[in-house]
C-alpha cells in the first residue's frame, strides 16, 4: 500500500506482449507477495506482437490503454498518478531490425526517452527499464557483469542500447528513480511465433521443417519468462537507482542442442532440420553474471528441461492462439 492506505498503481507500458503480458498475469495472480491488489494499468500500442488475448487471463483485473510511448501527449495525461512504470515496450526481433531500423530506433530509443520525460515530470517513485542482454555484443568466454562496455552489433541491439543509456542519463542528470534490467533468450507461453521456439515448436507441430542458421553453433542464455518477471520485479522492490541488473536463465545452449531438445520434445528427427544462411552479424555467444541480483535474494527456480517440457505442451494444447498469428504473419509478409 502507498499514500493514505492505497494500492500500489502500476503502470505496465508493452504490457501485451509476451514479457510484458506474462509479468501482469503474474502480478493480478498473486505471484508478487503484497501486489495482488496493485492497480495495474497496460499501455500498449498493438503491434503485430501485441495481442489482447495475452491478457484474457487477467481480465477485470486490469486498465488497457491502446497507445505508443513515443506519444507524449498520451504519456502526460496517462503517467501521473503511477507509482511503478515498467517498460516492456519494445520492436524486439533482430530479422526485423535488419530488414528495416527506422521503427526500433524510434521505439526503442525515442520511446524510451519520451516515457522518461513523462515520468520525471509526473514523479514517478519507481521505473524500471526492460533491456537485453544483447546491447554488450558477443563474449567467446565467460560471462559479462553489469560494468561490461555496450558493443551493440545489430539495429536491434543498437537501439535497445540508446534506450538504456537515455534511461541511466535520466537517473544520473536529473535523479529519476530507475533501473535498467537486462536478460537473455526468453522461452514460454504466449510467446509470439516468429522467435525460435515458438516458431521451431508449431512448425514441428504442422509437420514443417525448421530452419536453422548457418552452423547452429550460436549459444544463448535461456530462461523461463517466468524467472525473467520474478527478477524483474526484485529489481522494482529492492533494486538501486541507477543500477544495472542483469537476470540469468538455467542453460547455456548452442541453437543445435536446442533444436534438438525440441526435436526430442514432439518425437521428431533430424531430417526435419532446414539449413539456412546465416543471418547478418549473428552474434556468436551471450553469457550473463547475475551476482548482482542474486545479492537481492533473487536466483531462478524454473529447471530448463521442465520449463521446455512445460511450454512444448502449451503450443500443442493452444492451436488457436497461435494458428490466426501464423497465418497473419504469412499473409502479411
Amino acid at each position: 500500500m502507498t499514500g493514505a492506505g492505497r494500492p500500489r498503481r502500476v503502470l505496465v507500458t508493452g504490457g501485451a506482449g509476451f514479457i510484458g503480458s506474462h509479468y501482469v498475469r503474474s502480478m493480478v495472480d498473486g505471484a508478487y507477495p503484497g501486489w495482488a491488489d496493485a492497480e495495474v494499468t497496460v499501455l500498449d500500442k498493438l503491434t503485430y506482437a501485441g495481442n489482447l488475448a495475452n491478457l484474457e487471463p487477467a481480465a477485470g483485473r486490469h486498465r488497457f490503454v491502446r497507445g505508443d510511448i513515443c506519444d507524449a501527449g498520451l504519456l502526460a495525461g496517462l503517467v501521473p498518478g503511477h507509482d511503478v512504470v515498467v517498460n516492456f515496450a519494445a520492436e524486439s526481433h533482430v530479422d526485423r531490425s535488419i530488414a528495416g531500423a527506422a521503427e526500433f530506433v524510434r521505439t526503442n530509443t525515442l520511446g524510451v526517452q519520451t516515457l522518461m520525460q513523462a515520468c520525471l515530470d509526473a514523479g514517478v517513485e519507481r521505473v524500471v527499464q526492460v533491456s537485453t542482454d544483447e546491447v554488450y555484443g558477443s563474449i567467446d568466454e565467460g560471462s559479462w557483469d553489469e560494468s561490461a562496455p555496450l558493443a551493440p552489433r545489430s539495429p536491434y541491439s543498437a537501439s535497445k542500447a540508446g534506450g538504456d543509456l537515455i534511461a541511466g542519463a535520466y537517473a544520473h542528470t536529473h535523479g529519476l528513480p530507475v533501473s535498467i534490467t537486462r536478460c537473455g533468450n526468453n522461452y514460454g507461453p504466449y510467446q509470439f511465433p516468429e522467435k525460435l521456439v515458438p516458431l521451431f515448436v508449431t512448425n514441428l507441430l504442422d509437420g514443417r521443417d525448421v530452419p536453422l542458421y548457418g552452423d547452429g553453433a550460436n549459444v544463448r542464455d535461456w530462461i523461463h519468462v517466468d524467472d525473467h518477471c520474478r527478477g524483474i520485479q526484485v529489481v522494482v522492490e529492492r533494486g538501486e537507482p541507477a543500477q544495472v541488473y542483469h537476470i540469468a536463465g538455467t542453460a547455456e545452449l548452442s541453437n543445435n542442442d536446442l533444436t534438438a531438445r525440441l526435436l526430442a520434445a514432439v518425437g521428431a528427427g533430424p531430417d526435419r532440420i532446414r539449413r539456412v544462411a546465416d543471418r547478418p552479424g549473428h552474434d556468436r555467444r551471450y553469457s550473463l553474471s547475475d551476482r548482482r541480483l542474486r545479492g537481492l535474494g533473487h536466483a531462478p527456480r524454473v529447471p530448463f528441461d521442465e520449463g521446455l517440457a512445460a511450454t512444448v505442451r502449451w503450443y500443442a494444447d493452444h492451436r488457436d492462439w497461435w494458428k490466426p498469428l501464423r497465418q497473419r504473419e504469412h499473409t502479411s509478409r
